[in-house]
């Protein structure tokens, strides 16, 4: 049986992870070889293609960090969760929500939807 906020957190604790190294010991760990991002701003193929972009993430917004927003939810190797992007402490100014397909107890593709991003961000 899949645990969908195990999986959920991994995620998350990747795009948080300010060390490029320990990142990518993560993304080795947790994503498949081959894996794919996409959302409606930014694409990543294989982990260095991925690891590129959360680094990019984090130099645009080195403030904020992302947390899970509700409960994971999914089906067999799909799964659905949001998260939200801002400083500790406060509400997320941005949020989305993901849906990730697994391979092996692995990410294999994540499509990414942003529910809110405010205009000046």
């Amino acid at each position: 049986m899949t645990d969908h906020t195990a999986i959920a957190l991994c995620y998350i604790d990747v795009w948080n992870e300010r060390m490029a190294s320990r990142r990518r010991e993560l993304l080795s760990e947790t994503w498949t070889a081959d894996a794919s991002y996409v959302d409606p701003v930014m694409k990543g193929d294989g982990r260095d293609g991925i690891e590129a972009l959360i680094a990019g993430v984090q130099q645009r917004f080195p403030d904020f960090k992302f947390k899970l927003i509700g409960e994971p939810n999914g089906y067999g190797d799909h799964i659905r969760f949001s998260w939200g992007l801002g400083p500790d402490g406060a509400d997320s100014p941005i949020k989305g929500t993901d849906f990730a397909v697994l391979r092996d107890g692995r990410i294999k593709s994540v499509i990414g939807f942003l529910d809110q991003v405010p205009a000046e961000v």
